[in-house]
This record gives C-alpha cells, structure tokens and sequence, in this order.
C-alpha cells in the first residue's frame, strides 16, 4: 500500500493541479481532492432536525485538515456538483468507537426515504460491514441476488420502504482494527458499481437504475475522520 508521505504528496498535487471531470450534460468539472483540507467548499449540509432548530449544532466540521462526520445531529453532507464515471478514493477511520456511517453515490432527490435519506446506492462503512450496498429509492443487481440479498416472506428487492434493500458484501474481514486507517475505493461506471476495501473487491453491482449525481457523506451516529476524498475520471469508449 502506498505511504503516509506519498498520500500526503498526492494530495496536495491533486489539490493545487486539479483535472477535469465530466458531469451533467458534459460539463467540465475541475476536480482532483473533494475536501480542500480547510472548509467544506463545495459541500452543502442537509440536517432534518435544523429545520426545525437552526442554530442545532454541526454534524459536520473540518479539524486538524480533515473531515469529521460528527455522527449527530444526524443527516447528509453532499457535494454541489452532480458526478458521473468516476472512481472515488476515501481515506477514513472510526475515530472513538464503532459505529455507523456510509458513502452515497448517484445522490438525488433529498429525504426520498424515511425523511432523511438521499435516493442514492450506499456503499456502507459501518464497523464489521464494510462494502455492503443499501438501495435508497434506487435499486442496483448484483450476482447471487438469493444469497447476497436476503428478503422476507412478501417481501421485494427495491429501494423502497418495506423493501429488501441490503446487498451483503464479499467479505467482511477487509477492514483495519477500529482507530486505523481505511481505505475505500468506489467505481462509479454508468449502471455499473464497484467497491474495494484495502484492496480487496468488497462488491460489484450492476444495472443500478442512476448512473450519475451527487455524493455524500453521512452522519449517522458515530464519529468519523475523512483524510482523502480524491474523485478521478474514468473514460467510457465513445466519449472524449
């Protein structure tokens, strides 16, 4: 695996030289590190229970150059810009104790379930479950489906409320012990998604129903530092 220095390095470059990303409609994106290592430029929050408290404290801040997810109050925090074909680089390690959090790509409609999550695929990060999917008004195939996505009695693969909505990842002996250092590597390839965890594949789905928008980070209890979130283009044959 790469060193801390060469990490640190690469960082940098990649903040101060970035590269073009393409987006929504063909639109250029410059774009190398998602996260400045300063402030959250770039980044808007969306916490349900501000609505109703503005002054709630932030789940989200930026300490000592990184990314902190808080974990409450609890919610999302989401990039600007919409992301299509990319391969995203997270750096990222429970910082006091085990819990939950996620990635969510191919982000949407805001609070389309239970009031509070994106439509997205999540890729998880809770402790022990790395790489799992969650379909989140959204849906994604992988194969396997009877093993690797369990479901009830009347119960249906979906992204819906009531739904079967969790795809189990490969394997679940990928990650570092809690206070390490992780790191996550998600494909975004149209319809198509894939997950390493410390270099292992952890997940592949296909025939997602999204194949661009936004990402996110959630708050979802426990407290996680994010010290690289580096986005690179993919090329797809046929597009410049």
């Amino acid at each position: 695996m790469m060193s801390g220095g060469w990490r640190d390095f690469l960082r940098v470059l990649f903040f101060w030289f970035p590269f073009l990303v393409f987006g929504e409609e063909g639109e250029k994106l410059e774009e190398g590190s998602l996260f400045n290592g300063v402030d959250l430029a770039g980044w808007h929050v969306d916490v349900p229970r501000a609505d109703e408290d503005p002054k709630i404290r932030p789940s989200f801040v930026v300490r000592d150059g990184k990314l902190v997810s808080l974990g409450e109050p609890r919610g999302h925090l989401i990039t600007d810009r919409v992301y299509e074909n990319f391969k995203l680089t997270v750096e990222y390690r429970f910082s006091k104790e085990a819990g939950n959090c996620g990635v969510l790509v191919y982000v949407s409609k805001p609070r389309a379930l239970f009031g509070m999550f994106p439509a997205s695929i999540e890729v998880q990060m809770h402790h022990g479950n790395a790489g799992d999917f969650w379909c989140i008004d959204e849906d994604i195939e992988v194969p396997e489906m009877e093993k690797r996505r369990p479901k009830g009695e009347n119960q249906k693969w979906g992204g819906k409320r009531g739904d079967a909505r969790r795809i189990l990842n490969l394997t679940d002996g990928s990650e570092n012990p809690l206070g390490e250092w992780n790191q996550m590597v998600i494909e975004c390839r149209g319809n198509e998604l894939k997950v390493w965890v410390n270099d292992d594949l952890v997940n592949h789905g296909m025939n997602c129903t999204a194949s661009k928008g936004k990402i996110a980070l959630q708050a979802e209890g426990a407290e996680v530092e994010f010290k690289t979130l580096i986005l690179e283009p993919l090329k797809i044959e046929g597009k410049r």
